[in-house]
């Protein structure tokens, strides 16, 4: 920046002269869910409606935590499904859980959007995720086994 640029600026600011948007920063809003690790989930789940949002091969593959209801985010009804297994209720807590924690948020994202107000998304999912937790099968959470096409 010029000198005559960084005097211009100053005089503004010292001014009260708003500088546009462009030239402000400002923080992203905050998430419309909550994020947790599979190991705190299952330590306190405070009533959630557990969510497992893996395909159908996957839960066979590793199984399903145990409780968690089986709504692949791939449904073209997956918000409806979600809403069926609440009750209706869109202020249930409900929490999402997939392999690694990115469909999760993905299906956290989607449930805020259609209304839900108390959405956890359990970041390191199955397998584990770096900065958030180990992951439910590493934390030898409760499972239950899934057969090929259930």
């Amino acid at each position: 920046m010029t000198m005559k640029a960084s005097c211009l600026a100053i005089a503004l600011l010292a001014s009260g002269v708003a500088l546009p948007a462009s030239a402000q920063t400002s923080s992203p809003a905050p998430a419309p869910y909550a994020t947790t690790s599979s190991e705190i989930f299952a330590a306190s789940p405070n009533g959630a409606t557990l969510i497992d949002v893996r395909e159908p091969s996957e839960w066979a593959q590793s199984g399903v935590p145990a409780s968690a209801n089986r709504i692949s985010i791939s449904r073209p009804d997956f918000v409806d499904a979600v809403l069926q297994a609440v009750n209706g209720d869109k202020s249930k807590p409900v929490a999402v859980i997939c392999r690694s924690g990115s469909r999760s948020v993905r299906a956290a994202n989607q449930l805020a959007a259609a209304g839900f107000t108390n959405v956890t998304n359990i970041g390191d999912g199955m397998i584990g995720r770096e900065g958030v937790g180990k992951g439910w099968l590493a934390a030898s959470l409760p499972l239950m086994r899934v057969e090929a096409g259930q």
